[in-house]
């Protein structure tokens, strides 16, 4: 029997754990999982030796912004840093391009927009907003992996938030279809406009109060609707106890947190104008910081996404009172966690799994995506798990290179990276995925 290619290396990452392996790839997926040193016939083969073989990692949280705001991000860079960065496939947040995902027309809008352009797989959330409740059908019709709403302003006049009645009967609509909602989760009358441009005076305008206000009123309406929901971007370590509240109660309620939540603090920020840090909830406190990953190891967060979330130079200049909340991450999440990771004794394994697995369950991809498993599609990536790069931000793949990791020693080198068991090397050869 022959292969189209083999991938052999002593640190294969596999979902029952790490161990010497050789991967079988034929017409795009996984064929066969054998011993390293397994006598297979292949068009190409590749052995990688030491360097860890992963699975493509899969980002549920992604803001590309084209079309209508291409100038802060586009599916090209975008998916190039993706690939870059070690993930396969992402799925792309339905604001903050124009017009936004709230509706099938505006689907299609952005589909055309990333038709031939894209150097990884990618999906699409729609969005749920004040009066779109009857686009929420035809949009989960025509594919979209869920729906995303905010509780608190999104930055975005397009994209308003809902209220909690407003989000009752969207949730009650997408329970419905037994679909998905994700969900910004920060309480609006427990924000405040930042009484200065300094950091400390930006954090305390956004509480942990705030988010945990909002998350329990999520689990509320999750109770009472009986939808599955997703909390977005955790990063107060408060959240951890009513959504494990809610686990042991067998609500369907998750959560995910961000590599700069798990790798940055408040005391990393080194100045007003270091706005490369300014996120949305905010990065907090050292102690929040190590309780976030005391959640992960819990199994409360599931996920580990990058929520990437870019704009144009100008709009990052100020300081932190007036500069655009987001962090731009792609290209690094994978070695910013693996860094940290392994100082706190976890394995690629648990990576993986946060950043794989997990994502790829959420969105309904685990028989295609996130493991490397036979029947899967064969996206893989060779990873240096320990070499160390200082981060240069003109080497960033993204459009725009700004980031809170310049200058940073981080650990984790993606060498290669395979999509459907092809090398991804600057010809797009992505595909547009909808909901199974």
């Amino acid at each position: 029997m022959t292969f189209d290619l083999v991938v052999r290396s002593r640190r294969a990452v596999l979902p029952y754990g790490e161990r010497p392996a050789a991967v079988a790839v034929r017409d795009g997926r996984i064929a066969a999982i054998e011993d390293r040193d397994a006598p297979l016939r292949a068009a190409a083969e590749v052995d990688l030796g030491d360097l860890a073989l992963l699975p493509g990692l899969v980002d549920t949280h992604v803001h590309i912004n084209e079309p209508g705001r291409t100038e802060w991000e586009g599916f090209a860079t975008a998916t190039r840093a993706a690939a870059r960065g070690g993930v396969t496939t992402l799925i792309d947040m339905p604001l903050n391009s124009l017009p936004p995902v709230v509706e099938p027309a505006a689907l299609e809008v952005k589909r055309a927009a990333a038709s031939g352009a894209v150097h990884v797989d990618v999906g699409f959330w729609g969005g749920a907003v004040p009066g779109n409740v009857p686009s929420l059908r035809p949009l989960w019709t025509d594919g979209v992996f869920g729906f995303k709403c905010f509780t608190a302003d999104s930055g975005v006049p397009e994209f308003p938030p809902l209220s909690p009645e407003r989000m009752h009967e969207a949730f009650r609509e997408i329970a419905s279809l037994g679909g998905l909602v994700i969900v910004h989760a920060e309480d609006p009358s427990a924000l405040t406009a930042p009484s200065s441009g300094e950091y400390p005076d930006f954090l305390a305008s956004r509480p942990p109060s705030a988010e945990r206000a909002a998350v329990e009123l999520v689990v509320r309406l999750a109770e009472q609707t009986g939808v599955r929901a997703h909390i977005l971007h955790l990063s107060a370590a408060d959240c951890l106890e009513p959504l494990a509240k809610a686990r042991s109660r067998g609500l369907p309620v998750t959560a995910e947190t961000c590599p700069h939540y798990l790798t940055l603090t408040s005391a990393d920020v080194p100045s007003a104008d270091a706005t490369a840090y300014k996120c949305c909830p905010p990065i907090r406190d050292a102690a929040n910081r190590e309780a976030l990953w005391a959640g992960l190891a819990d199994g409360v967060i599931g996920c580990v996404v990058t929520d990437h979330s870019p704009c144009t130079p100008e709009l990052k200049r100020g300081d932190f009172a007036t500069a655009w909340g987001g962090v731009a991450s792609l290209q690094l999440g994978l070695p910013a966690v693996w860094t940290a990771a392994r100082e706190r004794g976890h394995s690629l394994n648990d990576v993986v799994r946060w950043m794989a697995e997990g994502p790829s369950a959420l969105v309904g991809l685990s028989s295609r995506k996130g493991r490397i498993a036979v029947g899967n599609d064969a996206d893989l990536v060779a990873f240096a798990a320990d070499e160390t790069f200082t981060v240069v931000p003109s080497e960033l793949e993204h459009r725009h290179p700004v980031t809170p990791y310049a200058d940073r020693t981080l650990t984790g080198v993606v060498q290669a990276t395979w999509l459907r068991g092809e090398s991804v090397n600057g010809t797009p050869r992505g595909v547009l995925l909808r909901r199974p």
